[in-house]
């Protein structure tokens, strides 16, 4: 891998022990995928700040020991209690003050304590063709699909170390190539009605990820006014069905205004024709609960926005 002087020299510790192991780690995964060089990014979303395992604590408290602080933006994830109430949710103490400490140790580093899955909605937006780091699938599909920034899906560690480093490998999402378009799902047959039905987007999102699996699926049928917390839904559904980080909205994305664009000028590998027995079945599987005596309902994953709280209400 070819690096800037300025990362070599932080490589070799010159910028400290912390910027090392971070920036040694994000080499190293660079190095495993093929990344040819280290790719400047202009904010990160750590997804490592919610609280499963001690590995986890003791990996951000000696980052925070040893002095490291994030290099761009950084927001911070949900948390694995509520800040404010933990005790009302019944959570074991030794497990909520473990949280408290990851939650203490990234804002140690320098992270804004945003504590969301959604943070596209909290403020520090990114724009088109912007290069970032996320985790967090939903916002991972959610910023490559409906905003055009370009990010993998990192996952817990790499995340904190592409913040304290501001550098990403140059592969995957991050290259033009790999954003093309392989899949064609097409809505042709489906009434116009459905398309604005609550669960239209979260039900066809999760049958796209399923059949997309790793490749970037691009849909065509979707109208251009389609609400963003119909796209949140949707990304969030196929980031759990599938693999799914990018998909090309026909007139949506803003990458892709036409189908052509969305394939790079290319013919798709497989075209797929969404009918309504498919999402009938994909609902069903999805709602299993019985239409009475339902004990619990759970809203706000991804978490609500302002506008979709005032409509449940």
């Amino acid at each position: 891998m070819e690096l800037t002087r300025d990362e070599q020299a932080w490589l070799d510790g010159r910028a400290g022990e912390a910027t090392r192991l971070a920036l040694a780690l994000v080499v190293r995964v660079g190095e495993l995928f093929g990344a040819d060089r280290l790719l400047p990014v202009t904010q990160a979303h750590i997804d490592a700040c919610l609280y499963t395992n001690d590995a986890g604590l003791e990996f951000a408290e000696r980052l925070a020991a040893l002095g490291a602080r994030v290099r761009v933006p950084t927001t911070l994830n949900v948390t694995a209690r509520d800040i404010r109430r933990w005790q009302a949710f019944r959570v074991p103490p030794d497990w909520a003050e473990k949280s408290r400490r990851l939650e203490a140790a990234y804002q140690a580093l320098g992270c804004l304590p945003t504590w969301t899955c959604a943070p596209y909605e909290q403020g520090l937006v990114p724009r088109f063709g912007q290069q970032v780091a996320w985790g967090e699938s939903n916002a991972v599909a959610y910023v490559n699909t409906v905003i055009g920034a370009r990010t993998n899906r990192y996952a817990d560690f790499l995340d904190a170390a592409c913040a304290i480093t501001g550098r990403a490998p140059a592969f995957g999402l991050h290259l033009d190539r790999p954003r093309r378009g392989r899949l064609l799902v097409r809505l042709d047959d489906i009434p116009g009605a459905l398309r604005g039905h609550p669960s239209f987007y979260p039900v066809l999102g999760y049958l796209v990820g399923a059949i997309a699996g790793e490749r970037v699926p691009v849909l065509e049928g979707v109208p251009p006014t389609v609400r963003s917390a119909d796209l949140k839904a949707f990304c969030a559904a196929g980031a759990t069905s599938g693999a799914l980080a990018l998909a090309h909205v026909v007139g949506v994305t803003p990458e892709a205004p036409t189908r052509e664009a969305a394939f790079q000028g290319e013919s798709p590998e497989e075209t797929v024709a969404v009918t309504l027995g498919e999402l009938r079945r994909v609902r069903a599987r999805l709602s299993p609960a019985p239409v009475e005596g339902v004990d619990f309902v759970k809203l706000g994953c991804p978490h609500l926005s302002l506008a979709e709280a005032a409509e449940v209400a």
